[in-house]
């Protein structure tokens, strides 16, 4: 178990570093690739109408003139030691982690990253325990009595929930229960400050997104359990006289829930590392909202540090998915 942990976890850091550098050649790399010069990238971190003398100025504090693997270099040097930005008259030191400068917001990228990741962790935290439970229920109910009228309804509420867009439920979830019945709250309270009205706030925030979720894992449950029902081992446990319950919960529902850890990893991974549409919708001021602002103002280091925040989530949560494989299937282990 020691080795295989060992081997999963030496095998995340390297896929992080492929992934750092895949994202920082997305970046940088590729504009000049597309013909684009390191004074045209220059350009971008200074206002309109600059002069040659500015856009090479800010091409040597930034280090655009040299080689793009030396670029990286500094890049990795800076998360892990920090880093010195020279903007002329001034000195600006982005202490470790630095992902980077926004030099439109004269501020790092980290601070304004771990101010805004608490609203996106309560944001996915809430919605995941919601949809894990619901749909993983769902499915189970609709597998065990497949063709009711309990299996059509939940079904045709999980198509109903995979069809509709977060943008139409979210803003429907805001006009009944925010403006037009005032149940729940407007505006984002911290855990740390009112418990109570921070779930009060984030209830239909988490409800809207766990409807599209919840709907993909009832039915990937469903077609889990039907299959895994049918199975030999399933009709031995009921021929030893186990209780159906032991059975569907011990025996069936084990097997099926394989495909459920993997696709919950990734989801997990992908919504920590912001969820755009959502944080929009309800006015959120985490790393998806931080995201979409950062691409507004054409804002590349705020943009390059939330991508390799969500790759860290993925890498991390599918880590986490590996190890959860180990300690369900001893099998795994031996791969």
């Amino acid at each position: 178990m020691i080795s295989y942990i060992l081997r999963r976890t030496l095998a995340a850091v390297i896929l992080l570093l492929v992934v750092t550098a895949v994202t920082f050649g997305i970046f940088f790399l590729l504009p000049r690739l597309a013909g684009q010069t390191a004074d045209q990238l220059a350009q971008q971190y200074i206002g309109k109408s600059p002069s040659a003398a500015d856009i090479a100025a800010v091409k040597h504090n930034l280090g655009l003139d040299q080689p793009v693997y030396v670029q990286y270099w500094q890049f990795l040097k800076g998360i892990v030691a920090g880093a010195t930005y020279n903007l002329g008259p001034t000195t600006v030191h982005c202490d470790a982690p630095c992902f980077g400068y926004s030099f439109k917001n004269h501020v790092a990228v980290w601070p304004e990253l771990t101010d805004r990741l608490p609203v996106t962790i309560s944001l996915a935290a809430g919605a995941a325990v919601i949809w894990l439970l619901s749909g993983v229920t769902v499915g189970v109910i609709s597998a065990l009595k497949p063709g009711s009228i309990f299996d059509r309804a939940f079904m045709g509420v999980a198509l109903a929930g995979v069809s509709l867009p977060i943008f139409f439920t979210g803003q429907l979830a805001l006009l009944l229960f925010t403006y037009q019945w005032p149940i729940f709250g407007r505006t984002y309270v911290p855990f740390t400050q009112n418990p109570s009205q921070w779930a009060n706030t984030l209830i239909p925030a988490w409800c809207s997104l766990a409807l599209l979720y919840s709907a993909i894992y009832a039915r990937l449950t469903r077609s889990g359990m039907l299959e895994t029902m049918n199975e030999d081992f399933i009709r031995t446990a009921r021929a030893k006289g186990l209780a159906e319950r032991r059975v569907v919960a011990r025996h069936g529902l084990r097997a099926a829930l394989t495909p459920i850890i993997t696709v919950f990893g990734m989801d997990l991974g992908l919504l920590l590392g912001g969820a755009l549409i959502t944080e929009r919708v309800f006015s959120l001021h985490g790393i998806g909202e931080y995201a979409v602002q950062a691409i507004t103002d054409n804002d590349l280091p705020p943009i390059l540090g939330v991508t390799l925040l969500a790759a860290f989530f993925i890498v991390i949560c599918n880590l986490l998915v590996d190890l959860l494989y180990a300690a369900a299937d001893p099998r795994v282990r031996l791969s």
